[in-house]
């Protein structure tokens, strides 16, 4: 299978909260198709079905040992598709990023427009002020 195509069927595969609750249940260890049809209220039939998908797109196997089918989680396809996200996830840090420093900017921008104006110190007030005129008596 190509790789699309085999990413294709993973995410389809996990498109539905049945078989990522099987595949939930798999992370814990081996079942059998009825010990995975337990929690659900549907038949084996309907539950062979979704193994089938997960089967198919390879996020599990299946063996043979006597009259059991145990399934089994197979972590390929899994580690397929996060590699895949890996690289939105890096786009996505990489544009938050961008943005905090944006608003950083922003931020400082705002608060240098808010301040208010410095008011004159008390010794350039004094050196601004008229002096006083002293009348003088005459003789």
């Amino acid at each position: 299978m190509q790789p699309a195509t085999r990413l294709d069927a993973t995410f389809a595969a996990l498109a539905d909260p049945t078989r990522r609750a099987i595949l939930a249940r798999l992370t814990l260890g081996e079942a059998s198709v009825n010990e995975l049809a337990e929690p659900f209220a549907m038949s084996q039939p309907a539950i062979s079905k979704h193994l089938k998908v997960l089967e198919g797109a390879g996020l599990i196997v299946r063996g043979r040992d006597a009259q059991r089918r145990p399934c089994r989680l197979q972590a390929q396809a899994l580690g397929d598709a996060s590699a895949w996200l890996e690289e939105y996830r890096r786009f996505w840090e990489s544009s938050f990023s961008q943005l905090d420093t944006l608003l950083e900017e922003m931020k400082r921008e705002r608060a240098a427009a808010a301040k208010p104006a410095p008011r004159p110190s008390t010794a350039a007030k004094a050196s601004a002020k008229p002096a006083k005129s002293v009348k003088r008596k005459s003789p």
